[in-house]
């Protein structure tokens, strides 16, 4: 192999990546919509700019070598880096046209972030938006690494790759069956629950473990009838009469009907959400008017209820 000149076609970068990902040039020609005889021009111009054997051909098929393996990683951070730069120039040319891609706990997507992201489409209607489903340290690392572009994330936050802009506020209610006798109280503490049947959400969260010390502070027998992993489950179950649920105030007011009422409980327990970015990155203009409307969107006297 020749001395390697690193003059590298993006398309034989595309076509390297192709090939890797979808296992044959074949399949790689019908991906980028090329012939396969330019996919394997593009493969051997790509060889002999990086100087090493990126496959080995045997019975027609492509086996990537180990060199390939460790610069498809690279190749793959770069691809990615040529389309974050194709979006912000599409972003600067007119911020009321681009893609938006945000990642979000799945209970704030499905509720009132869903709201917020179609108010803000009324008012820019040229701007896409993908939204993925994300909790915990998965949806940190998508913003952290730039895979999307924004993102929200219950607090406390502990990442160094992420900015956190506290945006959204609310307090813990009991999910009340209507003809349970605390339907009507004011608000309800631990003791006021002392062995009635509960509903909540599963071990490990923050919020979890104050309410178990809340109890426990209390010296009142908590009953835990049942355990789900969202609100709406949660809600499902009081509606049902099986039990109080202890939830999020911010997602239990969308699941409200007839059949059950949203009592305060006591000690507050807060559920605080952030609007994240990548510390590395300056917001796009997209990103940062969609900043914007979330924050008054979710201003606090908007969110306020009489409970």
């Amino acid at each position: 192999m020749p001395v390697p000149s690193f003059t590298i076609n993006l398309r034989s970068l595309e076509c390297f990546r192709a090939i890797i990902d979808l296992g044959s040039a074949t399949a790689a020609a019908r991906e980028l919509d090329l012939t396969q005889p330019a996919v394997s021009r593009c493969l051997g111009a790509l060889e002999e700019s990086v100087g090493f054997k990126l496959f080995n051909r045997s019975k027609g098929r492509l086996i990537p070598t180990d060199e390939a393996l460790i610069f498809y990683d690279e190749v793959k951070i770069t691809l990615q880096s040529v389309d974050r730069i194709s979006r912000l120039a599409l972003n600067l040319h007119n911020a009321d046209f681009g893609e938006l891609r945000v990642v979000s706990p799945p209970s704030l997507a499905e509720g009132m972030l869903s709201s917020a992201i179609n108010a803000f489409l009324r008012e820019h209607s040229d701007v896409s938006i993908t939204l993925d489903s994300q909790s915990g340290q998965t949806a940190l690392d998508m913003v952290a690494l730039r895979a999307v572009d924004c993102g929200f994330a219950k607090l406390p936050v502990d990442h160094r790759g992420l900015i956190c802009r506290p945006l959204i506020s609310g307090g813990t209610v009991c999910a009340v069956p209507k003809g349970h006798k605390l339907a009507k109280s004011k608000q309800i503490s631990a003791t006021d629950l002392h062995d009635e049947p509960l509903i909540l959400l599963g071990k490990g969260r923050s919020s979890r473990v104050q309410i178990d010390r809340a109890f426990s502070g209390a010296k009142s027998r908590m009953r835990v009838r049942i355990e789900t992993h969202t609100v709406g489950a949660a809600c499902a179950f009081a509606k049902g009469g099986s039990g109080i649920a202890i939830v999020s105030e911010l997602f239990a007011r969308q699941f409200v009907d007839h059949s059950i009422v949203l009592v305060r409980f006591q000690p507050d327990i807060k559920h605080e959400y952030a609007f994240i970015t990548a510390k590395d990155a300056t917001m796009s203009r997209v990103t940062q008017l969609f900043y914007e409307h979330c924050l008054r969107y979710f201003e606090p006297e908007d969110r306020e209820t009489d409970l």
